[in-house]
This record gives structure tokens, sequence and C-alpha cells, in this order.
């Protein structure tokens, strides 16, 4: 498995042709307390759409989706629980998982080195 990043803090752990998706441990700490969380509907979604939101006590943010695909799965346990976003957003806290239909989309995304020095600048 190999876990992808995107510019706006999502991350996507892909096995084969099926991805995990949701936002990093750096984007959780910028939102703080995570009060809600909306998934998505399962349906076919491209690269850059809007595809779920979170809210925070901060603000609210819409996550977007990091690949084009179907999103197959939701983890519905953030409607009753989004503070696992908080918790464990890089593995329980995950958004949704998506099928993709274009697997050379993963080639625009950056690998945990790179998102570390892209975080490491913001600060």
């Amino acid at each position: 498995m190999t876990t992808y990043f995107t510019e706006e803090h999502e991350w996507i752990s892909v096995e084969g042709n099926l991805g995990t998706v949701g936002i990093t441990d750096y984007a959780q700490k910028a939102l703080g307390d995570i009060v809600f969380v909306e998934v998505p509907e399962t349906d076919t979604y491209a690269k850059g759409d809007e595809i779920a939101v979170v809210e925070s006590v901060k603000a609210a943010s819409e996550i977007y989706a990091p690949v084009s695909g179907e999103v197959t799965e939701t983890n519905e346990e953030l409607e009753d629980n989004s503070a696992l976003v908080n918790s464990s957003a890089e593995t329980e806290g995950w958004f949704f998982k998506i099928e993709l239909s274009d697997l050379s989309e993963l080639e625009g995304l950056m690998n945990a080195a790179a998102y570390k020095s892209f975080t490491e600048a913001l600060d």
C-alpha cells in the first residue's frame, strides 16, 4: 500500500486500484476540534471535485477528490463520531474509499517526504 498527499491536505492510500481517502494529521491540527463530517455519496467524481465537508470549531472546509473514480464506500462512523478525525486522521478517521479510474493521476501527488517538506514550508 502506498500513500500519497495533496496540497489541499488530503491523503490517499492506494492498493491496486482502490484508494482510501482522508485529511492529514496536519489538516486536523490546523482545523482544531472537528464537530461535523459530511461524507460523499457513492457516485463517480473527477479529480479536484468537491467531495466532502469537514467542520470544526474554527472553520468549515471542503474536501476534494485527489483522483478520479467511483466512491465505493464511506466511513459512516464519522457521522456519529467526527472526533475520530482528530484522534486518528490518517487511520480510523478515513472519509471514503474510491476505485481509481486513472492510476496515472497519482503521479501528480506528493509522497510522504515531499508532503512533510511542503507543510514545513507553510509553518
